[in-house]
C-alpha cells in the first residue's frame, strides 16, 4: 500500500469502531485526512485491534516519522560532558529512551489533535502504547502518582523506550511541594532508566505548558536534579534536554552554557 492507501484503510477501520461516525465522508485533502486519522487515534479507547490493522498502522507511522526526519543522537554534540541540549520534535529523536509528560490516567491525551507532547507521543507510537499503559494502571490498581515513573516500549518511535511521568500541576503560586514533586519526576525517570540499562534519555519540559509550571523554574530543577544524580551515582547515561519552543531553548542554553 501507498501512504495514502494506508491512511484511508486506517481511517475506515477506526470509523467502523465508532457507529456514530458511520456516515462520515473521508475528506479528499491529504492534511484533512491526516487530522482525521490523528483524531481517531486520539479518541480510541485501549481495546484489542487486528493484526492487519497493526501491520498497516506500523508501516504508516514509521514512514510518517521517516518523512519528518529522524535525528540521531550520535550526530549531536554535548553542551557539557554527557549532557545535550536539542530543539526539535521528540518523536523523531533516535536515542535509547524519551520521557513523556503523562497524566495520572497514563492513557495519553484524548483531545483530538491537541498540541501537547502526550498527544504526539501516543499518536506516533501507535495504539499499542495506550493499551500498554492501560495494562500498567490496571495491574497497579490506581492512577499514577505525581513524581513517579513507568516504562514501556516505544513501538513505532525511533527510540527504544518511553518513560512516563506525571509532573505536578501548578495551581496559583508555585509551592515548595510543586518543586519537590518535579524533582521527583526527573529522579524517578533516571532511576527507572538505569534499572533498565538505558544508555541515553531525552527529557521533555515536564509540567510546563498545560501543567503551568514556570518554564525557568522547571528548567532550573531539571538541570540541578540531573547533575546531582550524575554526581551522586556516577552514572554514564547520556541526558538530552529536549525543547520545542525558542524560549525554553534560551533558558536551557543560559543554564548549561554558563556552568
Amino acid at each position: 500500500m501507498t501512504q495514502t492507501e494506508r491512511r484511508i484503510f486506517l481511517i475506515k477501520e477506526l470509523l467502523s469502531e465508532q457507529p456514530q461516525y458511520s456516515d462520515m465522508i473521508i475528506p479528499a485533502d491529504e492534511q484533512w485526512q491526516k487530522n482525521l486519522l490523528r483524531s481517531l487515534f486520539n479518541i480510541r479507547m485501549p481495546e484489542p485491534v487486528s493484526e492487519a490493522f497493526l501491520k498497516e498502522q506500523n508501516a504508516y507511522l514509521q514512514e510518517e516519522i521517516r518523512q519528518k526526519g529522524i535525528t540521531e543522537l550520535s550526530n549531536l554534540k554535548p553542551i557539557q560532558d554527557g549532557i545535550y541540549l536539542w530543539q526539535g520534535d521528540i518523536t523523531t529523536l533516535r536515542c535509547d529512551a524519551i520521557v513523556n509528560a503523562a497524566n495520572a490516567q497514563m492513557l495519553g491525551c484524548f483531545c483530538p489533535c491537541h498540541g501537547c507532547i502526550d498527544n504526539a507521543i501516543h499518536t506516533f507510537s501507535g495504539v499499542q502504547l495506550r493499551a500498554a499503559c492501560a495494562e500498567l494502571i490496571k495491574k497497579q490498581g490506581h492512577e499514577e502518582a505525581t513524581g513517579e515513573a513507568k516504562i514501556t516500549p516505544a513501538y513505532n518511535l525511533p527510540c527504544n523506550y518511553i518513560l512516563h511521568t506525571v509532573g505536578p500541576i501548578v495551581q496559583g503560586w508555585l509551592t515548595k511541594k510543586d518543586k519537590e514533586l518535579l524533582a521527583s519526576s526527573y529522579r524517578s525517570c533516571l532511576d527507572l532508566a538505569e534499572k533498565n540499562n538505558v544508555k541515553s534519555i531525552a527529557f521533555c519540559c515536564i509540567s510546563t505548558g498545560e501543567f503551568h509550571f514556570p518554564n525557568d523554574k522547571a528548567a532550573e530543577i531539571a538541570v540541578k536534579t540531573v547533575k546531582e544524580y550524575r554526581q551522586q551515582t556516577h552514572s554514564k547515561m547520556e541526558v538530552i534536554f529536549n525543547v520545542f519552543k525558542d524560549v525554553d531553548y534560551k533558558i536551557y542554553r543560559d543554564l548549561l552554557g554558563t556552568n
